[in-house]
């Protein structure tokens, strides 16, 4: 999704939730100072460009998948938590730091490839952490910046949706992305009524790119849920 399909939606979505357009390049501004040396972008169009890709979110059903898929996995945030005490390591991390950094952190050692998100609320902990990484992709949910990328979506879990599908993946399986009142552990969310409010826009999102692709691009696993 180029930005001007996706500027429709993030107009509506910053009126939903009163944020700040300038809040939000403030961040994306901070965040290029940060990450000096992005990774380039065709490492991870090799990595998922024509394959299966596998996205975690960190839904109440997270805990009760056991088996995972050799093909590219993307975990969106704090479901990278859960994949590594399953002794699982995402291909790709999608955050905006806040889950939990140790984790993060072990995980981008071990391999995993980071895409850092800015926005207006997520600037203290951008300071504070996004050079601490390595092999990072910084990207921002307005306009975008040399550097700073925008792919669309809104939350880690459907902007990782959004991710697959420019890089071209083959077929999207979503885990774990569960889009009902019930949040799980995994998404260390300290605001729940928002928490929900965000997850009704992902699901919407995700719908929408559904829409624009053929039938059983984007599918939802549930297999011994």
């Amino acid at each position: 999704m180029n930005y001007e399909e996706w500027e429709q939606f993030y107009r509506k979505i910053i009126k939903d939730f009163g944020f700040s357009e300038f809040e939000d390049t403030l961040a994306a501004k901070i965040l290029k100072k940060k990450i000096r040396s992005p990774l380039p972008l065709d490492v991870v169009e090799r990595l998922i460009r024509g394959k299966i890709t596998n996205i975690f979110g960190a839904g109440p059903s997270l805990e009760k998948i056991k088996s995972f898929p050799s093909s590219p996995i993307i975990a969106a945030d704090g479901a990278t938590s859960y994949l590594l005490e399953k002794k699982v390591i995402p291909d790709i991390i999608v955050t905006d730091l806040d889950g939990e950094i140790s984790d993060l952190m072990k995980a981008n050692e071990l391999g995993s490839i980071l895409f850092i998100h800015a926005h207006g609320d997520n600037i203290t902990s951008i300071r504070k952490h996004a050079e601490k990484f390595k092999n990072c992709i910084p990207t921002t949910q307005a306009t975008p910046l040399e550097g700073v990328y925008n792919f669309g979506g809104f939350t880690d879990g459907d902007r990782a949706v959004f991710i697959a599908d420019h890089f071209r993946a083959k077929k999207i399986v979503l885990y774990a992305m569960d889009f009902g009142k019930e949040i799980g552990r995994y998404s260390f969310t300290k605001y729940p009524e928002m928490k929900i409010k965000k997850l009704n826009w992902a699901k919407k999102l995700i719908s929408y790119l559904a829409q624009q692709r053929s039938t059983g691009y984007i599918e939802f696993y549930s297999k011994n849920i």
